[in-house]
């Protein structure tokens, strides 16, 4: 039997760079929020059993009221965030318990996530302990060098084995608790904090493979005022298709 799998949305963003006092993953994109968007895709993908939402402090109440009013029923927890996207997602580890169980980790403000990209996490699951998806990047990567006042080209990484990250990244629990443990327990890891959860695996359980999945060039992260428009064009092309 498999075990259950659980979509963690970490919504806990304050929405600065989109230039919004409230938080990004509230602000309207097609009709709805974008959080909402996110929770439709997990909650109607067949393979996903439970949700948990990471939401910005001071802001639950209203996912509270998204969730009554959307009728989103596999939503079991809905906790408030931290100060660090660290803080956070070990805040939902800890919500989840100990018991054995596949977790999806996923920006709330990637509305436009598709469901094949779900379920072919949740299959990868069965075989590995680890997954991240990813696509393949379209643009020439360097290693930019120092050079008297400022920079210059230094060395150019090799395109074709390069990979821009993306999520749902999916790990066992257990995995992902052993890494945070040994992460939180690291004196340095609050100078040298990793950027999303890969890079914790990678640091403080290198043995451990992660797997890669497709990801698709509409898996959209919201971060600057344009991706609001940009998003809201991919969800109209969407409708008209």
């Amino acid at each position: 039997m498999n075990a259950r799998s659980v979509g963690v949305l970490l919504a806990g963003g304050v929405g600065q760079r989109v230039g919004l006092a409230l938080p990004k993953q509230l602000v309207e994109v097609a009709g709805r929020t974008i959080l909402e968007h996110s929770l439709a895709v997990f909650e109607g993908a067949p393979e996903i059993d439970e949700i948990v939402v990471l939401m910005t402090p001071g802001y639950t109440d209203r996912v509270e009221r998204i969730v009554e009013r959307g009728g989103y029923r596999k939503v079991t927890k809905i906790v408030e965030g931290g100060a660090s996207r660290t803080e956070s997602t070990w805040r939902a580890l800890r919500a989840l318990g100990t018991e054995e169980c596949d977790v999806l980790l996923h920006d709330a403000v990637r509305p436009l996530l598709e469901p094949r990209i779900i379920s072919e996490c949740v299959r990868a699951l069965r075989t590995h302990k680890a997954v991240n998806v990813a696509i393949p990047s379209s643009d020439t990567v360097f290693v930019a060098a120092p050079a008297g006042d400022g920079e210059v080209v230094g060395e150019v990484l090799d395109r074709a084995r390069l990979r821009r990250s993306q999520t749902p990244q999916c790990f066992k629990l257990s995995v992902i608790r052993e890494a945070y443990e040994r992460a939180l327990a690291d004196p340095g890891f609050a100078g040298r904090p990793a950027t999303d959860d890969c890079g914790v695996v990678l640091r403080y359980l290198p043995e451990v493979p992660i797997h890669l999945v497709a990801g698709s060039e509409r898996n959209i992260k919201v971060t600057h005022p344009a991706d609001l428009r940009i998003a809201e064009l991919l969800f109209k092309l969407a409708a008209e298709a």
